[in-house]
């Protein structure tokens, strides 16, 4: 036993002296876990942000000039007035998202309590800022209309008062949810694409026979290409959690890294055996991308890290179960957004080890016929 896990260690080193040997594989990775994880933190929001309005003020009275000054940053740029006769032309070329349209005689009918109508027009092809930003903007008209009519009618409050507590993420802020989906998410793409191009870098360039006439079993050398690879994903994503997204984007972490670790090392296991059983249907780099490519997105897509579970179709979330990126989304999430200790996540663990189980032993069967059709 002591000489098998020595010969697993030794094809370990040997996969990791073969990566330090490919530069282009190692900036894949530095650039996966560094850079594209700052961009994509500060580039792409789900909030609103910057969105860009204009007021149509066909009453120009107090209200009207309050309601303008209502809309400020960081939510919105400040209201550009225009004319009615421009709203089209300008939602046709894009210059703002939302074009409020003010009628004449506007704060005479709401002290009148007449009711008035007013326009929200919405480009909505930028749906998250559409979509968010509207909720947004009813509640600055609201809040705004509300307060012109309690100074003019005072009255008694209401039957509550209702507070509004958002736990986690208190500003409702994208950067703080979206950097840690990335390195979750580059965690499961980097992962098959090391331990798929391991395999077949050692067919392609002829030392899988090398391999093939040594006293190693075949689960010996995929033992090895899952622990050197799923060693340098680790170390790569435990770098990026604590460097880039706590340090450089200031993103809090309010769970134990530690628990972390270990649930990627668990969750490693599963996806590099994964790598390894793709890349057994496939014969060169190119035939193993396209066949990765699809499942890779499927995987992050419907994982939970960008859309949640429960918006998805039943029959979704019950197949998206066979995957364990679902299982280590909703654990990650649970460890470093909520702070959830073994006993909240075990579940989870459980799922990812089982999972992870029946990969390597059908990798591992797929493996062994691969190696032995090449050895006749």
């Amino acid at each position: 036993m002591r000489d098998r896990i020595a010969t697993i260690f030794r094809l370990g080193i040997k996969e990791l002296r073969s990566l330090r040997a490919d530069p282009v594989m190692l900036f894949l990775v530095f650039y996966t876990f560094t850079i594209a994880i700052y961009t994509v933190a500060t580039g792409a929001r789900f909030d609103v942000h910057d969105a860009a309005v204009a007021v149509v003020d066909e009453d120009h009275s107090a209200l009207s000039f309050a309601i303008a000054d209502a809309i400020r940053p960081p939510q919105f740029k400040a209201p550009v007035e225009i004319d009615a006769t421009a709203v089209d032309r300008a939602l046709d070329e894009g210059r703002y998202v939302f074009v409020i349209d003010i009628p004449p005689k506007f704060e005479s009918d709401v002290l009148a309590g007449r009711r008035p109508d007013l326009q929200i027009n919405i480009d909505a092809t930028a749906m998250t800022q559409a979509g968010n930003g509207l909720a947004y903007l009813r509640s600055i008209l609201s809040d705004t209309v509300a307060k012109r009519l309690a100074h003019d009618m005072p009255a008694a409050g209401g039957p509550i008062n209702l507070v509004t507590h958002a736990r986690f993420n208190p500003n409702l802020a994208s950067e703080w949810f979206t950097p840690v989906m990335q390195v979750i998410n580059n965690v499961t793409i980097l992962t098959v694409i090391l331990t798929g191009a391991a395999f077949i870098r050692e067919r392609e360039h002829g030392t899988i026979e090398h391999l093939l006439v040594m006293p190693v079993r075949p689960i010996d050398i995929m033992l090895a290409k899952v622990w050197a690879n799923g060693l340098v994903i680790v170390v790569a994503a435990i770098l990026s959690l604590l460097v880039i997204v706590r340090w450089m984007l200031g993103v809090p972490l309010a769970g134990s890294v530690p628990l972390f670790i270990a649930t990627t090392v668990l969750y490693e296991f599963s996806v590099a055996t994964m790598g390894i059983l793709l890349a057994t249907f496939t014969t060169s780099m190119p035939q193993f991308g396209l066949l990765a490519l699809p499942i890779l997105i499927v995987m992050n897509l419907l994982s939970g890290a960008t859309t949640p579970m429960d918006s998805m179709p039943v029959w979704l979330q019950t197949m998206m179960q066979a995957s364990p990126s679902t299982h280590f989304v909703a654990a990650a999430q649970a460890v470093l957004y909520r702070g959830a200790g073994v006993g909240v996540i075990a579940d989870r663990l459980l799922a990812l080890a089982g999972i992870g189980a029946l990969y390597f032993v059908v990798a591992a069967t797929r493996f062994r016929s691969t190696l032995s059709s090449m050895r006749s």
